[in-house]
């Protein structure tokens, strides 16, 4: 049987987690405290059977010492070549005032504007060189001098 996408991030984030909670000796117990969720919903996102908010994530990165940005990665949330932008994506996820769907729904708009922003880099040569041959003031005797 094959794994969609969405479930073997959710199982891989749960092995990651899992592993960074015995490396920091800590029980699931402690960590769900210090986290602030319940003992067995995290043992169910460890298990790849939840799929945690931004929050919840942000929340568990916290107690364990972690960057929440590779957590963000791990779950699927960011692309790991978010260099560009990424403080955009962590500032959007980490804003308590929106929900996971506008979150989301931002998240979406903003990787269109920098898919967007990256074709029309990638075709501004050819759309340069085809405006300067279809402007006239441009070419030296489009307009041949008056006397």
């Amino acid at each position: 049987m094959v794994k969609n996408k969405v479930t073997s991030a959710v199982g891989s984030l749960g092995e990651y987690l899992k592993e960074q909670r015995v490396s920091a000796e800590m029980s699931l117990r402690q960590l769900a405290d210090q986290a602030g969720v319940s003992n067995p919903y995290l043992s169910q996102i460890e298990r790849g059977l939840r799929k945690p908010s931004a929050e919840v994530l942000q929340q568990i990165a916290k107690a364990l010492r972690i960057s929440a940005e590779q957590v963000y990665v791990r779950a699927g949330i960011l692309s790991p070549d978010s260099n560009v932008g990424g403080s955009v994506e962590l500032a959007v996820l980490a804003d308590p005032s929106l929900t996971e769907r506008q979150k989301h729904s931002l998240l979406d708009v903003y990787h269109s504007f920098l898919a967007l922003n990256n074709r029309v880099t990638d075709d501004a040569p050819a759309v340069e060189e085809s405006a300067q041959e279809s402007n006239p003031e441009e070419k030296p005797d489009a307009h041949p001098a008056q006397d």
